[in-house]
């Protein structure tokens, strides 16, 4: 991915396994955001393709969402002024089944989608540990319910690959402690997860498989106990030549 000559990324492949959390890490700059942005098709890539199981996805992040790439932001991005089960609803239109004139004419069909839609954001709410009725207004919760509710908006459109970017961020270990034991039940779902993130003991405890990324490449990739033990990452991140 290059930005007027500017290489972000350079020769990055990264695979996600069905059933696996896979961490990537790197310094400040390093590329991670950029590289969601492509994975989720918010950037097309300069060259190089995405392909999710085999197939090549378009540069939309609708198309992404429909065939099944959710993610969160690092900045939180809510609907502050609508409540909590709206937030998620918006999660959950790609999977809305319904004709427009049944839309236009609220038909037996839009009241039957629509219900079921409240159904599946309340079950997505009672999983990640909020109220399931969620009619406080978004801004109302404290910054890691917040996050969660990221999660629960994300969770909604029934992904095959969740991808998150610094869900820990700013929290405190016994908030990030929870934030994990969340990811890890999202993978018993069945549910591929990518997590960005900068405590590195926080991605070394929780993932099956590890990317470095510095500098727009990737350094080094492996199980977390091989990574963590490379002396390319050590240097990185202590800022060696």
């Amino acid at each position: 991915m290059s930005f007027g000559g500017l290489s972000a990324l350079n020769d990055v492949t990264l695979t996600v396994p069905e059933h696996h959390i896979v961490g990537l890490i790197g310094p400040n700059g390093a590329g991670k955001t950029t590289l969601f942005n492509c994975l989720t098709g918010l950037y097309a890539p300069t060259s190089g393709r995405v392909l999710l199981n085999g197939r090549p996805l378009a540069a939309d992040p609708a198309e992404a969402a429909r065939r099944g790439i959710a993610r969160t932001f690092q900045n939180i991005r809510l609907f502050s002024e609508m409540s909590v089960i709206d937030n998620v609803l918006t999660g959950r239109h790609t999977r809305i089944r319904q004709s427009l004139l049944s839309a236009l004419l609220h038909g037996p069909g839009y009241r039957r989608s629509e219900a079921e839609a409240v159904e599946w954001a309340r079950a997505e709410l009672a999983f990640v540990g909020l109220d399931p009725e969620g009619r406080a207004p978004a801004r109302s919760l404290a910054y890691g319910d917040q996050r969660r509710l990221e999660i629960a908006r994300a969770l909604a459109g029934d992904p095959a690959v969740l991808m998150l970017d610094e869900p820990t961020a700013g929290m405190n270990a016994k908030e990030t402690a929870a934030v994990r034991e969340l990811i890890i039940a999202i993978r018993e779902r069945g549910i591929a997860v990518v997590v960005i993130e900068h405590d590195t003991k926080f991605i070394f405890s929780l993932c099956d498989h590890v990317h470095v990324l510095v500098r727009g490449q990737m350094l080094v990739e492996g199980p977390p106990a091989v990574v963590r033990a490379d002396q390319r990452v050590i240097e990185a991140y202590l800022g060696a030549a």
